[in-house]
């Protein structure tokens, strides 16, 4: 079969071995692939020097047909059945199911966690507990929801459980790229008033007509959301540390800061004040994808029409490359989907 994987900073599209699914998994016909900003740091090395001698397969983001099941995979998924990746790639290929992690709904943190890669490629074998049925109201258009789309809705999910309310004002810093574009429709639709933060005209454009209240610039960003009293939270989609350090600036006194984007080890630290944490009480999480059950969640609020995905790219396997390079590029809005 085809896949892609990352050598020495570099994609490349070759033939490799078809996958046999092994206990508990699925082998999954992958129709299409969703291409991720953490695919462009896996490709270039960006969080370990390890990755950058290592051959790693790329992609995590997928939905197919399952073809074949493995020893007690049946108990899960049915040859035929349509699938999504259930859990992005930080946790979604095993997690114990019994650690105090995994029994609290966060399996990503279970110290027997296994990524899941390679859905760059005509077949995936996979752990079939980590695999979501889809109704047919949701096209493969909408593979992204795999992890772009589950980690925004975590991460918007997380402003209840910190008891930011619906109503209060929420910016989000990236709001016009594959994560941010999900986050405007969830925050939208769970009742807050949305600040949407990019760059450019078209990105705000862009960031309007997926209904936030406001969208601004992030050269205007601190002066307009003072203005406005100040953002009870934010949340930050941008791979950027500076990205981070505007997040921090937009707070109000108590405010919440949910941080989702993962830049390069280069990027250095974030610096923060402790003296200015200490003053504003601000509370500083992070968010990274969720579990299955959250996943048939965002399932449903794509089948009932709340949820879409913004495409702009699509591409086949072939040219997975360029596509990598266009993302690093900022070269389109949304997200990019390779077709098998």
């Amino acid at each position: 079969m085809l896949a892609a994987i990352a050598v020495e900073g570099k994609l490349s599209v070759k033939e490799v071995p078809n996958p046999s699914p092994k206990y508990e998994e699925a082998l999954v016909k992958l129709t299409t692939a969703g291409v991720c900003h953490s695919d462009v740091h896996q490709v270039k090395g960006d969080w370990s020097v390890a990755q950058r001698t290592i051959s790693i397969p790329i992609g995590h983001e997928g939905i197919g047909v399952v073809e074949e099941l493995g020893p007690e995979a049946e108990k899960f998924v049915q040859k035929g059945d349509r699938v999504i990746m259930g859990l992005g790639g930080m946790g979604g290929g095993y997690w114990c199911g019994a650690c105090e992690y995994c029994l609290s709904g966060r399996p990503r943190l279970c110290r027997q966690t296994r990524p899941l890669f390679g859905t760059y490629a005509e077949y995936i074998s996979v752990w079939a507990k980590a695999l979501v049925k889809l109704p047919d109201q949701v096209s493969d258009n909408e593979v992204s929801l795999a992890c772009g789309g589950l980690t925004a809705y975590n991460a918007v999910k997380k402003l209840i459980t910190f008891g930011v309310t619906p109503g209060k004002q929420v910016a989000i810093v990236g709001a016009a790229g594959g994560l941010g574009h999900y986050a405007v429709q969830i925050a939208k639709e769970f009742g807050y008033k949305v600040v949407g933060v990019d760059i450019g005209n078209e990105r705000l454009e862009f960031v309007k007509a997926l209904g936030a209240d406001n969208a601004v610039d992030v050269s205007e960003a601190p002066q307009f959301v003072r203005q406005l009293g100040g953002a009870k939270a934010s949340i930050v989609f941008s791979p950027k540390v500076a990205g981070f350090d505007l997040g921090m600036r937009l707070l109000k006194r108590g405010g919440i800061f949910i941080g989702v984007g993962m830049p390069a080890i280069k990027e250095g630290p974030l610096s923060i004040m402790p003296l200015d944490i200490l003053f504003k009480d601000l509370l500083i999480s992070s968010s990274a994808v969720g579990n299955v059950e959250e996943m048939r969640e965002v399932v449903q609020l794509a089948a009932d029409g709340k949820v879409k995905t913004h495409i702009g790219r699509v591409a086949s396997l072939s040219e997975a490359p360029q596509v990598i390079e266009e993302l690093e590029q900022g070269k389109y809005t949304g997200r990019a989907i390779l077709k098998m």
